[in-house]
């Protein structure tokens, strides 16, 4: 595909609540360098830094970050802080607490109580006053313990740190247990070709209700954390072949193509990957080629 003077508007636009992004967003996580979750190689400050503004440049307002998202030496929020702040009126930063890292790396659970503290740390390194969105990640099969916590964002969100509040990691079960403490406006959850049958249901159940969903490794697949890599398979290269694209535009658009609401943060630090993520926004995939991805 070729992708000059395409931007994060082609893939058209949502709501998270009554703020309006476009449905092709960006994930701040591997921003920070090739080892976001282990301490690995730092990114290159500068070339981090124009990612970001080229991508605001294109048309993106919507960009997911967390405060856990280091490596040594860079901090995806205090990027995002340096590249764009004073930040655009329309940009939503959506960003998400429960895990925590100490300053080794070694991650830590959030109880209730430790919520105000992970709010108010992205607060400092975003330099808000408040938050646009943000998601509760789970960790726990189990519904009464998340719902406590949740119960502590609405509070946050009472007082005016939180405008808005999502679930990440959800069940659908846990998702309706969240809606009857507080509204929930996104719900990010792992998604992407080759997705099991509860992970449809909740993007049904999203599409049903109007929430948006908001689906993480949907390049990387079973690659998660470490990227895109291994064999791709077959019919999305020959379906990549058809329209000039790559895999990862495949995989983009067909995410796109689940539904009117959900939404795609795809990340990088490379300034080319960035204009061809967004170039997938304007792919359109025939229903032949949607079903031959369905039934991978």
């Amino acid at each position: 595909m070729t992708p000059q003077t395409i931007t994060a508007s082609s893939a058209g636009t949502w709501q998270l609540g009554d703020l309006t992004v476009n449905r092709l967003g960006f994930g701040a996580m591997r921003l920070t360098g090739s080892g976001p979750f282990d301490l690995g190689t730092p990114s290159e400050r500068e070339r981090a830094l124009g990612v970001l503004r080229r991508a605001v440049e294109l048309g993106v307002n919507h960009i997911d970050t967390a405060a856990f998202y280091f490596s040594s030496l860079r901090s995806a929020n205090e990027l995002i802080n340096t590249a764009l702040a004073p930040y655009p009126e329309d940009l939503v930063i959506t960003t998400k607490v429960g895990p925590g890292r100490d300053s080794g790396g070694e991650w830590w659970w959030a109880e209730p109580a430790q919520l105000r503290g992970q709010v108010e740390e992205n607060l400092r390194q975003l330099g808000r006053d408040h938050l646009d969105v943000v998601n509760l990640r789970n960790n726990r099969p189990a519904v009464e313990p998340f719902v406590e916590r949740f119960g502590a964002l609405a509070e946050l969100r009472e007082a005016g740190l939180i405008r808005h509040l999502g679930v990440s990691n959800a069940s659908a079960e846990q998702l309706a247990a969240a809606q009857a403490v507080a509204p929930v406006v996104c719900v990010q959850n792992r998604f992407g070709i080759g997705a099991t049958a509860e992970q449809r249901e909740v993007l049904r159940i999203c599409g049903e209700q109007g929430v948006a969903f908001v689906p993480f490794f949907a390049i990387a697949g079973e690659g998660r954390e470490g990227g895109a890599g291994g064999a791709e398979d077959q019919a999305v290269l020959d379906i990549a072949a058809a329209h000039g694209a790559s895999a990862a535009q495949v995989r983009l658009a067909w995410t796109l193509q689940q539904g009117p609401h959900v939404l795609a943060i795809p990340g990088t630090g490379n300034p080319d990957h960035l204009v061809e993520n967004l170039a997938a926004g304007a792919l359109r995939l025939t229903g032949e080629e949607l079903a031959r991805l369905d039934a991978i």
